[in-house]
């Protein structure tokens, strides 16, 4: 039985991935932060069948006793300071958790399981404002970002090719374009808008504050993204993926839909707040997935508004 090791375990993608693997008949474990409210730590894998240890990217012992352990035979690196918008007030905190924190696995497992293979969750916040001709953001696509979040995934991106190339390893960078799910969390926009939308709808609350609502997106379904990752780790060769839907909507058309379900007009309860505006704004992500697609096969199962519906039926029946 293969070995899987993932860090950030308990978060949306690590849910989801631990759920594909243990299918795929892995032996799954993970590293978990501690959290001060403990009913917030494994919430969502506390039915599964993983075996979880406590540490940090950060901490070089706790990684070092993990890795030497559990000795996996692939790791998915799935933590990491993940708020953007959060990024611009812990910035260096961000670099720390991840950029230099991921140089500290990749020297690590270099020497302690030299043989196993190295997935590093990348992110479509690399890119910045760079967007070709052609409306597309793809692997020539300069890098130019827009937060310290998406410096510090630049400098993991690299630092992943550099160690794959240096040492001959099976490293790889699967470059995620924005994926959502019922299990994000509510600080991230889209769930936010979701849940709000739902207690809007039972009279809960009146209104929902939002920044930019014409920031656009490449939005897909978390569960289709994890699916992504495993077929990168299963290919013949080591390289570096985009993995999106090829479609762009912007933050009102999220709205737009969303509210609809309901039998809402968004434009009767979302105010603009100006709190929740980027220092240095975003404005346009859209992903060309076709090297996954062609080569892996993979395609998304779910669409745009599948996705957002799916987010919807959760919290109606979990808001009482």
């Amino acid at each position: 039985m293969k070995k899987a090791l993932i860090t950030g375990i308990n978060g949306q993608d690590g849910s989801y991935l631990s759920e594909y693997l243990i299918k795929q008949g892995y032996q799954v474990h993970g590293i978990l932060r501690r959290h001060s409210v403990a009913e917030n730590q494994d919430v969502r894998i506390k039915d599964m069948d993983v075996k979880t240890y406590y540490g940090d990217l950060s901490d070089e012992i706790s990684l070092f006793k993990i890795l030497r352990k559990v000795q996996p035979d692939v790791i998915y690196n799935l933590a990491a300071m993940s708020h953007v918008g959060i990024s611009n007030e812990l910035p260096i905190f961000t670099v720390k958790t991840n950029s230099l924190a991921v140089m500290q696995l990749l020297e690590l497992a270099k020497e302690i399981c030299p043989e196993a293979k190295i997935y590093q969750a990348s992110s479509s916040e690399m890119f910045g404002n760079s967007i070709d001709n052609d409306g597309f953001q793809r692997l020539s696509t300069t890098m130019n970002p827009v937060s310290p979040y998406g410096c510090s995934k630049v400098m993991a991106y690299n630092l992943v090719r550099y160690y794959r190339n240096a040492y001959n390893k099976f490293y790889c960078n699967g470059i995620l374009f924005n994926h959502e799910s019922p299990r994000r969390g509510s600080n991230f926009v889209t769930n936010k808008v979701i849940k709000s939308i739902v207690m809007i709808k039972k009279n809960i609350i009146k209104k929902l504050e939002l920044g930019n609502l014409d920031s656009k997106r490449d939005w897909g379904h978390s569960k289709d993204y994890v699916r992504a990752m495993y077929l990168i780790m299963n290919y013949k060769s080591p390289e570096d993926w985009i993995v999106s839907t090829e479609e762009t909507r912007s933050i009102r058309d999220f709205c737009r839909y969303a509210f609809k379900l309901v039998g809402l007009n968004y434009k009767d309860y979302v105010i603009q707040n100006k709190k929740f505006l980027r220092p240095l704004e975003l404005k346009y992500l859209k992903g060309d997935s076709s090297k996954i697609r062609k080569k892996l096969k993979w395609k998304p199962q779910y669409t745009f508004e599948s996705m957002i519906e799916e987010m919807i039926e959760y919290w109606m029946n979990k808001i009482q």
